[in-house]
């Protein structure tokens, strides 16, 4: 799993408005390189999946002109290429720039990544019949479910749709994974408040309540994507929950200073009732126009066990530092085991 996706293209935004051309931030190589640090490890995965932060199109007029403060991302269709190759499998559409070209943008991302054969869920206009993802792996039935807070998307901000979409997806699937877009934007917004959430004035969550119902209605894996930066990780009832997975392949268009640069890919590992097992963070960073890039600082991991730490303290989740993800109970169980086989 993956935070935010956009690979560049038609970037228009800033408080001034102004606009810039795809011939100034487009990748380089048509973007052949963005992932060539990631790719083996999506591509072992049973599943790779992530967050596409705006619209594959190749035209349309933009919903956000005039508009102050407001950013608004195309990228040609030719490019989603890139994310096939790379191993994706699927892309939530639930978030604030999926609808940033109108309804036209967002059903051409749609047919793009259909035509890709790469899932995606999370908006209410939209071409598939239900309003969750069905990916079938080794016999495996992985329903995928996505959630954002503002009009155009499935609305976590909304309990009684968040019911029912998790309980459908429950009933046609052996393992049910939620992804959502929420919370407040920036460095600033790394620590996980105990409540709502505002950016903007616009409502962006109470995460914790959110994620915690998710599993409660049978989610077995819920992460988080929307503030930009990584947070806190959390194991509640035997599963995995990662409220931020920040930015990951972002070349153009967003702020990488700081820990906005930090680009973590969590790999986790479940039991077959979707009982989390162990996994590991991975560190990457971005640098203006390229993908993610290895970190042998593993600085997206320590920071995501310093912010587990602060934000999760009761937490059973053990992270080491580099990377790796343990359930302290496992640790526990697994230290018994070893005592005895010494009896």
């Amino acid at each position: 799993m993956v935070g935010d996706i956009m690979l560049g293209g038609a970037c228009r935004g800033g408080m001034a408005g102004n606009t810039v051309t795809e011939k100034n931030c487009l990748p380089p190589h048509e973007g052949k390189l963005l992932f060539a640090d990631v790719a083996n490890i999506l591509q072992r995965a049973t599943l790779a999946l992530g967050n596409y932060e705006g619209v594959f199109a190749d035209g349309g007029r933009s919903t956000k002109e005039g508009l102050s403060n407001a950013f608004a991302f195309r990228t040609p269709t030719k490019y989603a290429l890139r994310l096939a190759e790379a191993g994706f499998d699927f892309l939530s559409l639930a978030n604030n720039h999926s609808f940033d070209y109108g309804r036209n943008g967002l059903l051409s991302t749609q047919t793009t990544l259909q035509a890709h054969n790469i899932a995606f869920a999370g908006t209410k206009a939209t071409i598939t019949q239900a309003p969750f993802a069905i990916v079938e792996r080794n016999g495996v039935r992985f329903g995928i479910c996505a959630f954002g807070h503002n009009t155009s998307t499935l609305s976590h901000l909304n309990d009684s749709v968040v019911r029912a979409i998790v309980t459908a997806t429950r009933q046609s699937s052996d393992i049910v994974i939620v992804s959502f877009h929420g919370g407040a934007e920036g460095t600033q917004a790394a620590r996980l408040p105990a409540g709502e959430e505002r950016y903007f004035d616009e409502e962006r969550g109470n995460l914790r309540h959110f994620t915690r119902l998710a599993i409660d209605l049978g989610a077995d894996l819920v992460f988080g994507h929307g503030p930009h930066v990584p947070r806190a990780l959390e194991l509640y009832n035997d599963r995995l929950i990662a409220y931020s997975l920040g930015n990951f392949c972002t070349p153009f268009g967003m702020n990488l200073n700081a820990t906005g640069g930090l680009a973590p890919l969590l790999e986790v590992k479940v039991a077959p009732n979707g009982r989390f097992v162990g996994g590991r963070i991975h560190s990457f960073r971005q640098r203006q126009g390229s993908g993610p890039r290895h970190d042998a600082t593993n600085t997206a991991a320590k920071e995501m066990a310093r912010l587990t730490a602060l934000d999760s303290p009761s937490s059973a989740l053990h992270i080491t530092t580099n990377g790796s993800l343990r359930s302290s109970q496992s640790i526990g169980e697994f230290l018994l085991t070893h005592s005895i086989s010494h009896f």
